[in-house]
């Protein structure tokens, strides 16, 4: 019987689609607000075989995807996703790779990987290589808009459900000008999580340098281990300078759109630890590439959201601290894809008994979100 790997089998078909699911109430950070999340789902088919993939973006993803990234894909070699990666990040050259570019380029990515593991018969974690049988999740939203209950209902649910062991809300209201009222949110979170548990903040980069500093400071009191993009990761200077000063972990990155980013935000020494999203930075490619950059660096990754896909991705690396339960996408993932992993004792582990990273989108249930 001839196999996969003797006998060429070609990607033959490529389709985006457009998803609109609505918060439960609207959300914000630091500096935006929102009332829905986007995604932009693939699907890449090479015979029976069908590899799933999405990214968190604007819905124009999916015109990239169709107009410029399927022509690009078709009749390329399953196995072959490095060059698949590096002909679709050659072909949006023009188009503006960072952005929405990129997190088409990561959805196609994620796809392929999906289908190469599914035409072989393994696991995606299994044809990637594990350095961890599963990874650690933290507790994440904490919407400044969330009122007192609300937000001591979304901690104790994330300890008593799915037993994390550091949580993190959004701070930095109104761009960084109630930093007393954001004070008195991380002390709930501190009183509710108790002394046990880490207590995280993401400030969106809604301050400025000098006022990062205060503001930390005064985190400190309340035992405060990590402070995400304190100021704009586009200020790589200001994240050191905070990082400097501060006795919790800074850390950036999420917004990472190509490999050579990362390595400027570890070479001015700006993190502690570095994020990047595997929806946004150019797919599980260059996902694992950003990761050995960082070790490199003799510094830890944090996958950021997409909880679901970034727990395959994550248990592939040694270098990885844990993964964002980031609560919009812990909530959309199971509407639209069937097989989706719940937390165990603050971990999620990937079945290596399932083709592929073993989701599939669900049919009737998710078409009532489509909108293209």
């Amino acid at each position: 019987m001839s196999s996969p790997l003797s006998d060429s089998v070609t990607v033959d078909d490529v389709d985006a689609r457009v998803y609109v699911v609505p918060t439960e109430q609207p959300e914000a950070d630091g500096t935006l607000t929102w009332d829905a999340t986007t995604v932009v789902v693939v699907q890449v088919r090479a015979g029976t075989a069908t590899g799933l993939g999405w990214t968190y973006a604007d819905r124009a993803a999916a015109r990239v995807v169709t107009g410029t990234l399927a022509a690009v894909v078709q009749g390329t070699d399953v196995l072959d996703v490095p060059a698949a990666n590096e002909a679709m990040t050659r072909a949006v050259r023009n188009a503006g790779r960072p952005g929405v570019a990129a997190c088409a380029v990561s959805a196609v990515d994620v796809a392929l990987w999906d289908l190469k593991a599914r035409v072989l018969g393994v696991s995606l974690v299994g044809l990637l290589g594990r350095a961890h049988d599963s990874v650690p999740v933290y507790g994440s939203g904490g919407f400044t808009t969330f009122d007192d209950a609300t937000t001591r209902r979304q901690v104790e649910g994330w300890l008593a459900d799915d037993g994390v062991a550091a949580v993190k809300i959004k701070i930095g209201e109104s761009w960084g000008s109630r930093v007393e009222r954001d004070l008195e949110r991380v002390a709930l979170v501190r009183h509710v999580a108790g002394p046990g548990t880490d207590v995280f903040v993401d400030a969106n980069g809604a301050y400025a340098v000098g006022q990062s500093v205060r503001v930390e400071r005064r985190l400190r009191e309340l035992g405060v281990a990590w402070f995400e993009e304190p100021v704009t990761s586009d200020d790589l200077a200001g994240l050191a300078h905070v990082r400097d000063r501060a006795l919790a972990d800074v850390a950036a990155g999420e917004y990472g759109w190509t490999l050579g980013y990362f390595e400027r935000m570890l070479a001015a020494g700006a993190v502690d630890c570095l994020q990047a999203d595997v929806t946004r930075c150019g797919g599980i490619t260059t996902w694992l590439r950003v990761a050995a950059v960082a070790e490199a660096h003799h510094t830890d990754i944090s996958a950021h959201c997409a909880p679901q896909l970034s727990a395959h991705v994550g248990c592939t690396v040694p270098n990885l601290r844990h993964l964002e339960w980031f609560a919009d996408h812990v909530r959309l993932e199971p509407l639209l894809f069937d097989g989706v992993l719940a937390a165990t004792a603050g971990r999620l582990h990937p079945d290596p008994g399932r083709p592929g990273h073993g989701m599939v989108l669900r049919g009737d249930d998710a078409e009532r979100f489509r909108v293209a």
